[in-house]
């Protein structure tokens, strides 16, 4: 699964390149044919198509000896891991790690954090685990604040959608389905990744019709406290204001689920509060927990959560996952079938080829991610 301090001791070409492959919000989902559910157990914590127009050349990424041609091996397991944000399951010790350097961000150290990943597969379906370094756990995405007069104040420093102050923290892959996205092999994510085009920030989508890309999303905030990450993807979907907002970039379909902002019809605070109209924390309110808010209950400063979230069913729910934070460190599992039968899925279904992805980190950031330079293969072991 879902608004949006410049970066230190990068240079500008690194600025550049990251803030055009910042990740917006995804636009409504593209019906889908229905997949089977991801196997394992996901243990929760706490628009048309535009006219064509000529696509602006991504900018070329500066090298990251740590990453560049890298090899992601998944090891063979006769069992599913327990998705539960544990690195501590015998599994895993089968899976030699991946170190991915991703670099341009906003927060972390210098911008930059090593991503530590690993991945095994069975007979069906495939697990990842990675862990990355964050000085901090971010969790008050767009809370409400009570002011010392009653009113509320929706806590939101940019409305352009490049947030970096009340947000949440984020992991994204990004994977070129059937290698169909040209150079992405090579050069990663970039190659979907657009200048201007009336955002600050550019658009993504790819150069051609039939180049797909398989976007795994994962947000703490909006997906992460139900167990899951939001399976989207990127088509050659032009950019528009009214017909395509979000350009390339769509969400799979779903059934029912997902995220809602948690904002009253006058629009001037919350409409739902958690259980007993406690404070926050937690930021999310589930929906099923949701009753109504009252601010009687609500003393100056306390905050309610600024979004609803409910698990994705369908396409966009493929994806199980489980998270913890220790000592400045993300620990992140997640699994999904080895073919789901979606259209706007990678689909590992020759075991003997390899498939091409590549890893973003947001600290805190609605759009201003470390990103890693080129792809990495993941290849399977027999």
């Amino acid at each position: 699964m879902r608004l949006h301090s410049f970066f230190m001791a990068v240079s500008a070409l690194v600025v550049a390149a990251a803030v055009v492959v910042a990740c917006a919000p995804a636009a409504p989902p593209t019906p889908t044919a229905k997949p089977t559910a991801p196997a394992g157990t996901a243990a929760p914590t706490a628009a048309p198509t535009a006219a064509p127009t000529k696509a602006a050349a991504a900018p070329t990424a500066p090298a990251s000896p740590a990453s560049a041609g890298s090899t992601l091996v998944a090891a063979k397991a006769a069992s599913a891991p327990k998705i539960d944000g544990d690195p501590g399951d015998s599994d895993w010790a089968k899976a030699q790690p991946t170190t991915i350097r991703v670099a341009g961000g906003q927060g972390l150290a210098n911008g930059s954090t090593d991503v530590t990943i690993k991945a095994i597969y069975t007979t069906d379906s495939i697990y990842f685990l990675a862990q990355w370094a964050d000085p901090t756990q971010s969790y008050r995405r767009f809370p409400w604040q009570k002011q010392a007069d009653g009113s509320w104040k929706q806590l939101i420093t940019n409305s352009n959608g490049d947030e970096n102050q009340y947000y949440e923290d984020k992991f994204a892959m990004i994977w070129n389905i059937n290698d169909s996205i040209k150079g992405f092999n090579q050069q990663g994510c970039m190659v979907t990744c657009h200048l201007g085009e009336g955002k600050p920030y550019g658009n993504k989508y790819t150069a051609s019709a039939g180049d797909l890309g398989d976007i795994w999303h994962w947000k703490s905030v909006r997906t992460g406290s139900v167990g899951q990450f939001d399976d989207q993807f990127v088509d050659d979907t032009r950019y528009d204001k009214d017909k395509a907002p979000e350009a390339g970039r769509k969400s799979d379909a779903k059934t029912a689920g997902g995220y809602a902002d948690n904002i009253s019809d006058d629009k001037k605070g919350p409409k739902f509060a958690l259980p007993d109209n406690k404070p926050a924390p937690p930021y999310w309110i589930k929906d099923a927990e949701k009753v109504a808010i009252d601010s009687s209950k609500y003393k100056a400063n306390d905050e309610v959560p600024g979004i609803l979230v409910s698990p994705f069913t369908g396409d966009r729910g493929d994806i199980a996952s489980a998270h913890s934070y220790k000592d400045g460190k993300w620990t992140l599992e997640w699994g999904r079938k080895l073919d789901t039968g979606s259209k706007t899925d990678v689909q590992f279904t020759d075991l003997s080829k390899g498939y091409f992805f590549g890893v973003a980190v947001f600290d805190n950031s609605q759009v201003r991610h470390a990103f890693e330079s080129g792809a990495t293969q993941l290849t399977f072991a027999k």
